[in-house]
């Protein structure tokens, strides 16, 4: 099987709003939380260190995500920010959460700030080290490597703090999620603005990456022109595929297009929701949506690259939703190796299959990590 990069997945939000524990399985998981609110509210889970052990995931970039108050659906609700404050004791929090988890469970999970991390972790993967298809308690694994991604920028109160997110692990911002002081973004569109402009050339001195997911389209054709550093798109899907979705949250041709010109990739996400327009869960049933509509958003963006180095994955499992969502051949983050046979089945060979599950992202995370 080929090794999984997973560039998005909400560990520490899920870890400090619901209490998930992700050296669980994702079974265990479920069955503790059957018949909660977490479950009304986040469906049930896809992720755990041995399902990561059973998917060959190797790497998965780890979020700092919070939202904005005015779209809480409590006034009690965890993870939400009323100002810059707040969102960056939030994004902070989630931030030292993940170093207590990586320092308690090294065997289980490890940071990656550096090149030489990296090839820590896939040395671990790819040496002679035991490697159970099914751990169980006791038995040895590979660590997943944790890359930290910052979703959403308004954790960042002025482009000054910067020095000390990249002291402590941030690698990859995005600037948005919904709109900010920064950009418009998902739902409140915009360009970027003078402080978005700003952060932007801070971030370069740095070489962070830029996550230009959520971000509105005319922000993002702003920054493709605009920024020095590296460049990628980590969860989304094509709107060209997504005819009348009437949602910005989706990647235009042009900026999938801007994407692979800077030598970036596309993370595609299997949530059945941006998979097809009009899909809601509890009201349509997932067999709607087959892993193969998946196999489509990574074809397009492979055709429009004329090659298969632009294309890769990012689930954003329990992002919001769970099982209940996505294509039923999905049952947790293990199965995302059944997209092996079904690109495989379109003519791609082994090696873009590598490429496209994990290898593009180690290319330009060796190229682009300290």
């Amino acid at each position: 099987m080929p090794l999984i990069v997973d560039a998005h997945a909400d560990i520490a939000y899920n870890m400090l709003k619901f209490g998930r524990d992700y050296t669980r399985p994702a079974a265990e998981t479920r069955r503790l939380e059957a018949g909660t609110q977490t479950v009304l509210d986040n469906e049930d889970s896809l992720l755990g260190w041995a399902d990561y052990q059973r998917g060959q995931v190797a790497v998965i970039f780890s979020t700092l995500f919070a939202a904005p108050v005015r779209f809480s659906k409590t006034e009690n609700e965890k993870q939400v920010y009323k100002n810059f404050d707040e969102a960056h004791k939030l994004y902070r929090d989630q931030l030292l959460t993940y170093h207590r988890l990586t320092d308690s469970s090294p065997d289980k999970f490890r940071l990656i700030a550096s090149s030489s991390d990296l090839n820590l972790i896939l040395n671990h993967w790819q040496g002679d080290h035991l490697h159970p298809q099914n751990p169980t308690p006791g038995e040895s694994g590979h660590p997943v490597g944790m890359v930290i991604l910052m979703e959403g920028a308004e954790g960042i109160r002025h482009p000054s703090e910067l020095d000390e997110w990249h002291d402590m692990g941030v690698r990859l911002i995005g600037p948005a999620w919904v709109g900010t002081r920064y950009c418009g973004g998902w739902k409140e569109p915009g360009p970027l603005t003078d402080d978005g402009r700003e952060l932007l050339a801070a971030m370069a001195d740095y070489n962070f990456i830029l996550d230009l997911s959520h971000m509105d389209e005319r922000a993002a054709i702003q920054a493709l022109d605009i920024y020095r550093g590296p460049i990628v798109g980590t969860h989304a899907n094509c709107s060209a595929l997504l005819p009348n979705s009437n949602s910005n949250r989706h990647f235009t041709d042009r900026i999938i297009e801007g994407i692979i010109q800077r030598d970036g990739v596309v993370g595609v996400v299997p949530f059945n929701s941006y998979l097809k327009v009009g899909w809601v869960s509890g009201k349509n049933p997932r067999s709607e949506v087959s892993l193969e509509i998946v196999a489509n958003h990574i074809d397009h963006i492979c055709q429009l690259a004329g090659d298969s180095l632009h294309a890769g994955i990012g689930s954003d499992f329990d992002g919001g939703f769970g099982v209940q969502s996505v294509p039923p051949e999905i049952d947790t983050v293990a199965d995302l190796q059944n997209l092996v046979s079904l690109l495989k089945a379109r003519g791609y060979s082994e090696t873009d299959v590598e490429n496209i599950l994990g290898g593009n992202w180690l290319t330009r995370l060796k190229r682009d990590l300290p």
